[in-house]
Formats: C-alpha cells, sequence, structure tokens
C-alpha cells in the first residue's frame, strides 16, 4: 500500500514536470555584434557568450528553426527548453565577430537576407559568397529586396520588391527562401497575404514573446536580444493562444472603435497595454476581452498587447499611407 501510494506521488509529480517543460518555446533575434557604432541593435561578443553560456548552464537546447517549425506543423507538444536564434540583415559584424561565437558553441541559427545590400556588396553587409559559408553552420532566411517599410508600399511596389528579392535569392542561393523575417517588424494583412503567394511559408515578426504548437507559422514572434537585455525575463514569457478579432488592421480614420480579442484562458480579468497608453486591468467574459479607444491613433505604429494568467498575445498595427 506505502508502495501503491509512493508510486502515485511519484507519477503526479512527473505529469506536473511534463505540463512545465512541454510549454513554450522562444525566437531570439540580433542584429549587430560587436560594432559600437549602432548600439540599440549591438551585442559585444562578451555579452554574447553570457547568454550562451546562460543557455549552456539552466538547461537550454538551441535548436535550428527548422525543427521548432516541423513540431508545429505536426502540432508535437514544444518543449519549455528549446531556443532559436536569428540573425536579421546579414551585417558583416555578424560574419566577422558573430559566426566564430556560434561556432564555438555549436548553436545553430537562421539569418535573415537583406538581399539588395549582399547582391549589390554593400559595405557594411556580408557578400554571397560569405552567406553561403555561414550557411554551413545555420539556415538561410529571408528579409526582403530593398529593406523598406513595406506596409506603405502600393501593391505594384510591394509585388516587385517580392519578385526581385526571391528571384535574386534564389541565383545566388541556388533554392528558393521559406522564411521571411519582416523588415523593421512591420506587416498587415496585405504583407502576409502576397509573402505566402510567393511561397514563404514561415514569417517572423519582433513581437516580444513566446511559441508554442499553436502559435501561426505567418505570425511568429520573436524577441529582440542585445546588450542590456533581461533574459531570463524574456526565457519567462509565456505564449498566450487568442484571436484578435478587432482591428484586424490599422483604421483608415485613425480610430479604433474596440479591440476585442478571444482568449480560451479560464479567467474574470488579464492587462491590457498599447502604445502610449497605460497598462490597464481589463475584464474577461467567457475568456473575451472588449476594451473601447475614444480618441484617435496618431502613431504610424501602435503595438498592443494581452496578458491573461501569465501568458501574452501581441499585435502590431501599421500605418498604411497608400490606404484610401
Amino acid at each position: 500500500m506505502i508502495f501503491k501510494r509512493s508510486l502515485l506521488k511519484l507519477s503526479i509529480v512527473f505529469f506536473a514536470l511534463q505540463a512545465v517543460l512541454l510549454a513554450d518555446a522562444h525566437i531570439f533575434n540580433y542584429h549587430r555584434f560587436n560594432d559600437d557604432r549602432h548600439p540599440s541593435t549591438n551585442i559585444s561578443n562578451e555579452n554574447l557568450r553570457a547568454q550562451f553560456d546562460f543557455f549552456k548552464e539552466n538547461g537550454y537546447e538551441v535548436i535550428p528553426l527548422s525543427k521548432l517549425v516541423n513540431a508545429i506543423k505536426n502540432q508535437d507538444e514544444i518543449p519549455d527548453n528549446w531556443v532559436v536564434l536569428t540573425i536579421d540583415d546579414g551585417y558583416k559584424s555578424f560574419y566577422k565577430n558573430g559566426l566564430p561565437i556560434f561556432k564555438e558553441y555549436g548553436y545553430p541559427f537562421a539569418l535573415m537576407v537583406y538581399v539588395e545590400a549582399s547582391a549589390k556588396k554593400y559595405g557594411d553587409f556580408m557578400n554571397f559568397d560569405e552567406i553561403k559559408d555561414a550557411a554551413q553552420y545555420g539556415e538561410i532566411g529571408y528579409h526582403s529586396y530593398g529593406h523598406l517599410h513595406m506596409v506603405g508600399l502600393t501593391e505594384d511596389r510591394l509585388r516587385h520588391d517580392f519578385k526581385d528579392g526571391i528571384s535574386t535569392f534564389e541565383k545566388h542561393m541556388g533554392y528558393k527562401p521559406k522564411y521571411f523575417a519582416y523588415p523593421y517588424g512591420e506587416y498587415n494583412s496585405k504583407i502576409i497575404e502576397m509573402s505566402a503567394e510567393y511561397g514563404l511559408e514561415v514569417l517572423l515578426a519582433q513581437n516580444s514573446g513566446a511559441v508554442s504548437k499553436d502559435s501561426d507559422l505567418l505570425d511568429l514572434d520573436r524577441t529582440p536580444l542585445m546588450n542590456g537585455t533581461n533574459l531570463p525575463a524574456a526565457l519567462a514569457s509565456k505564449f498566450l493562444k487568442a484571436e484578435w478579432i478587432l482591428p484586424k488592421d490599422y483604421p483608415k480614420d485613425n480610430k479604433i472603435d474596440e479591440v476585442i480579442i478571444k482568449t480560451e484562458e479560464n479567467a474574470t480579468f488579464g492587462y491590457f497595454s498599447a502604445t502610449d497608453k497605460s497598462t490597464k486591468k481589463v475584464k474577461l467574459k467567457n475568456g473575451e476581452m472588449r476594451v473601447k479607444f475614444y480618441d484617435p491613433i496618431d502613431k504610424f505604429k501602435v503595438r498592443m498587447s494581452l496578458k491573461v494568467n501569465g501568458k501574452t498575445t501581441t499585435k502590431i498595427l501599421v500605418k498604411d499611407i497608400n490606404a484610401e
């Protein structure tokens, strides 16, 4: 009898640990490496090693982006210790300073290429020979052709950027890209639809958060890493499964009548925040939040988030200057 009770307790602990370990992964994003000219997007070699040591010493597994994508496609449970590392733009500082440290630790990465800069060999960027060399150690994705504010482009100009970028990428790399990181983290439904039209299967945002098996492959959250980032806090974030019912995009008249978010959480309240607005406690009814906006928004970019039961969902609204 005592043995059976002990076995039952062990089983409860085991399944409780499973519930903790099978939760959320995190995708992180870097830009520049040991380049003091640009402090807002830079990480020093010392701090990069400190972050990598933190992953190693605390049981985190740095995996290829493709491994996480396949798990989401298959609806597999996502281990809480999975970490994916991405690099945007393809600056030479990654090739010179960052890549040797990635190789030293044996950590894979996904490099998102600003195609025009690499194809035309702009001075601060890796050329395609260097990108193909780096591809031995990581995966290569797409970061647009011209690195423009894509939401504000006309449909014709946007289509040319996709067409030129993907064809140039394929010419140099020998295959079409599957992963796309939005320039400046800016996107709307028009960008998502055209990305899918051009065969891009995974779209990476710059909304800080976590990733679970329920994440949308056309809207994966990524958290920026740089000097001064609180890494333990970033790793503590949890994914909130939610449907953003309203608004879908930035309103043409600059007025958000109401924000409606539907979650599956059993909670009576959460915390809602938006750019230039203080965080407020909000009521939930059957998992749904409704918040009225009384003043027009006058920002080019508005980020909103809802936190419920320690889990967070985030949405960015970017003004389309061509919207009628």
